[in-house]
């Protein structure tokens, strides 16, 4: 099949999705690896949940998977298996907690800028076929800079950049914000403080790198909100459960819940590019465009 005519199939495939709702999507990322962002994907996706939402939540990170670890799921199948046209992405998605459709994947799995085109199209194919309704889509993306996080952060409407309180993640944080501005033309952040001692530090640590990016970049962050260090959550993780649902009444389940509720309150995207088969496209763009690039 020549390009051009991959290319219409792929945009017919589009067409077929039918999602009555716009489909908000949040890319999950970090500067660097060990600050929590598995966790906060994990326990937000349950909390939105818990408010009537449906939620998907895709394991972004290709190369090393946690999120059906995290949860206690042992998925048969991941999104490799879709990759490789074995599986189809109904085929996949496991069932979590409060009913959150997972999208598993796999350690070793080769990352995103290494898919060929064939294998683009078959994600495509794959999001496009989905049956499931699906109001908020949260990508765990792997931590760092790589093309694989570039990607999903190009194509998700609100990229959140979860940091702590620590030389290294304040710095990567910075990077990773720089690049994405500075490369790709992204304006807009917003900052989750994670394993913060108090309400009052998570919002230092948000305003230690506004000081930096009002300087040097041409960006708006906006404090999403923290996530307290609590040894509940430790204990969840132990346990495989999503804290919300472990300890309800800990500190840090209550900050998720109102971490859901503010989400819910962001501008729900508008229906010309909000639905999931443009999350897609605007994905496998963003990886063309690189490619070429790159040549």
């Amino acid at each position: 099949m020549f390009l051009s005519e991959m290319r219409v199939d792929q945009a017919a495939g589009l067409r077929r999705m039918a999602q009555p709702n716009p489909v908000r999507v949040i890319a999950i990322t970090s500067g660097k690896g060990g600050v929590g962002k598995t966790n906060i994907s994990v326990n937000l996706a349950v909390a939105l949940s818990d408010m009537g939402k449906r939620v998907m939540l895709m394991d972004a990170d290709l190369g090393l998977a946690n999120v059906d670890v995290l949860l206690g799921l042992k998925p048969d199948c991941n999104l490799s298996h879709v990759i490789d046209g074995e599986r189809t992405l109904e085929e996949v998605i496991v069932k979590g907690p409060s009913d959150i459709m997972v999208v598993p994947a796999a350690s070793g799995v080769k990352r995103l800028a290494e898919l060929s085109t064939m294998e683009n199209a078959g994600l495509i194919r794959a999001f496009s076929e989905l049956n499931h309704a699906v109001d908020i889509l949260i990508i765990d993306t792997a931590a760092g800079i790589n093309e694989s996080v570039t990607s999903f952060s190009r194509a998700a409407q609100e990229v959140v950049v979860v940091v702590c309180d620590e030389p290294a993640s304040i710095t990567d944080a910075y990077a990773l914000i720089k690049v994405l501005n500075t490369e790709y033309d992204i304006q807009h952040f917003r900052v989750l403080a994670n394993q913060a001692q108090s309400a009052q530090e998570g919002r230092e640590l948000f305003n230690k790198i506004v000081r930096v990016t009002d300087r040097y970049l041409d960006v708006t962050l906006e404090f999403m909100g923290m996530v307290p260090q609590d040894d509940y959550l430790r204990k969840a993780v132990r346990k495989q459960r999503a804290v919300v649902q472990a300890f309800p009444r800990s500190r840090s389940a209550m900050a998720f819940r109102n971490l859901a509720q503010k989400t819910d309150k962001w501008p729900v995207p508008s229906a010309a590019g909000g639905h999931l088969e443009f999350f897609v496209e605007r994905l496998i763009q963003s990886h063309h465009a690189h490619m070429e690039i790159e040549a």
